[in-house]
């Protein structure tokens, strides 16, 4: 079942040094963009980090130091990167929990104003694990009946997962064909940030989820303790968390005027 589509979506992959969204970097990031008319649009660029990839996750991915360390940084490469998402929804593999946080990171630090507020995301990972609970290798099995060559290649994970989705489709009749409905289908758990340092009650309001504020309104929070807006800036919090945190604050300002 092809998807229905009313705007662009770019499913992407990431190899990284790591799963720590504040502190990895991506060595290689392979986008498939899918327009509503059918037509299809693809690209993978290796990256250099600039900081070792451990043993370990070269074990993983392939990717060495070496192999990547005549290639442009992701900030010579954030604005193709940018230009080819901006006006597309964006789904992956797992990517709400780890790929779209550490790809905000990444577009963050290249100073590349990035959010989500005008698109949503689908996570096929999600789907699969209400369905049937199983790996990207183990779906593509499941529901392409093929093996996956080459796993843990960007591309060849990327183009799975699409191929993935679509199979879903076929086989769920109770998947409706619309990205935001597999959105909010894929969603866990609603955060106000990435990471889910901050969520949202009940009511909507942002809290936080950590720490001795646990629980508590972000808003009264930083009306009481002004200092813990300064301690989350200057501590080892994602970016995407602390762009989040200064919109609130910004936001409390405006209103008092």
């Amino acid at each position: 079942m092809e998807l229905k589509l009313n705007r662009p979506i770019c499913f992407f992959d990431l190899e990284t040094t790591g799963i720590d969204v504040a502190r990895d970097r991506i060595v290689e990031i392979s986008i498939l963009k899918v327009f509503p008319n059918g037509n299809k649009e693809s690209k993978t660029w290796l990256v250099n980090p600039t900081i070792s990839i451990p043993p370990q996750s070269t074990e993983i991915h392939g990717i060495t130091n070496e192999k990547v360390a005549g290639e442009p940084t992701f900030k010579e490469l954030a604005s193709q990167i940018y230009n080819m998402i901006k006006d597309s929804d964006l789904a992956g593999f797992n990517s709400d929990r780890f790929d779209i946080p550490l790809l905000a990171e990444e577009l963050l630090r290249a100073e590349v104003d990035f959010d989500m507020k005008n698109r949503v995301a689908v996570d096929i990972q999600t789907i699969f694990h209400k369905k049937e609970e199983r790996t990207l290798s183990a779906a593509y099995k499941f529901y392409c009946n093929a093996s996956l060559e080459n796993a843990h290649s960007a591309a060849a994970d990327t183009n799975a997962t699409y191929e993935i989705l679509k199979a879903q489709l076929d086989r769920y009749e109770d998947l409706e064909n619309d990205i935001k409905a597999l959105a909010e289908y894929t969603t866990r758990k609603k955060s106000a940030d990435f990471a889910g340092f901050i969520a949202f009650n009940n009511d909507g309001k942002e809290i936080f989820t950590f720490g001795k504020h646990k629980g508590a309104l972000v808003d009264e929070v930083l009306e009481k303790e002004p200092g813990y807006f300064g301690w989350i800036q200057n501590a080892d919090f994602p970016l995407y968390t602390k762009k989040v945190l200064t919109a609130i604050k910004l936001r409390k300002l405006t209103n008092k005027f």
